[in-house]
C-alpha cells in the first residue's frame, strides 16, 4: 500500500494492486474517501462535509505529484 502523504492526521494512499481510474483513498479515524484523481470526483465517502472538503483541497494541491506516482507505480 503506497501511502502518498500523511497529513494533518489524513493518510492519502493506494493499494498495490489497484485499478483505474486512477484514485487515491484517505484515511483519518474511522474516516474514509475515494477521490479519483483526473477530475477530484469523490467516488465514496464517509467523511462530514467540512472533513471532505479539506481532503478535496489536499487532493487538489497534491493532484499532479499523486498523479505522477500513481502512474510511476503502475509502469513498472
Amino acid at each position: 500500500m503506497p501511502t502518498l502523504l500523511n497529513f494533518d492526521g489524513f493518510k492519502f494512499f493506494f493499494y498495490a494492486n489497484d485499478h483505474l481510474p486512477a484514485h487515491v483513498h484517505v484515511l483519518k479515524g474511522g474516516s474514509w474517501a475515494k477521490i479519483e484523481l483526473e477530475n477530484l470526483e469523490v467516488v465514496s465517502s464517509s467523511f462530514k462535509p467540512a472533513e471532505l472538503k479539506k481532503v478535496l483541497e489536499i487532493v487538489n494541491q497534491h493532484q499532479q505529484e499523486f498523479l505522477e506516482k500513481w502512474y510511476e507505480w503502475f509502469s513498472r
